[in-house]
């Protein structure tokens, strides 16, 4: 069975078959890996394209450059990316640069992470955590 995923950095649908997923797929169009072992920054266009259509979770840090726990948990939220590789995907949206992403998903603080899985928000957590908590938090939209 193949699953859909956007790709982060052209925005690009891809099929990937389910006993891929661990192989380290790319995009079919720009060549960039579609399961990356550390979050990449995206756009809001290219999330709003992800959270519809993909089908392995897709776990968003929303944060911005000024934030003291935004940057305190980047690295957790790397090594939880590292962690759940192949299972979820991760990204990180920066509001500064996109600040219309507050309005569109209900931002009221960062961080904030963000779920999505199969079209629609499976989750959402505000605060920032240490990497073992973000994997227990996720577990709940990841394939095992």
């Amino acid at each position: 069975m193949a699953v859909k995923l956007t790709c982060l950095a052209c925005g690009q649908a891809n099929r990937v078959p389910e006993e891929k997923l661990g192989a380290h797929p790319k995009c079919g169009t720009c060549g960039a890996k579609l399961i990356a072992d550390a979050p990449v920054e995206i756009s809001l266009d290219v999330l709003e394209k992800a959270a519809r259509t993909d089908q392995l979770p897709l776990i968003v840090d929303f944060w911005a450059a000024w934030c003291g726990p935004c940057r305190m948990m980047a690295p957790e939220f790397a090594k939880a990316a590292g962690t759940l590789a192949g299972k979820a995907r991760f990204a990180k949206l920066d509001t500064e640069a996109h600040p219309q992403a507050g309005a569109k998903y209900g931002i009221r603080g960062i961080p904030l992470m963000i779920v999505f899985h199969n079209g629609r928000e499976a989750g959402r957590q505000a605060g920032a955590m240490p990497a073992a908590q973000i994997v227990e938090w996720a577990g709940g939209t990841v394939r095992a």
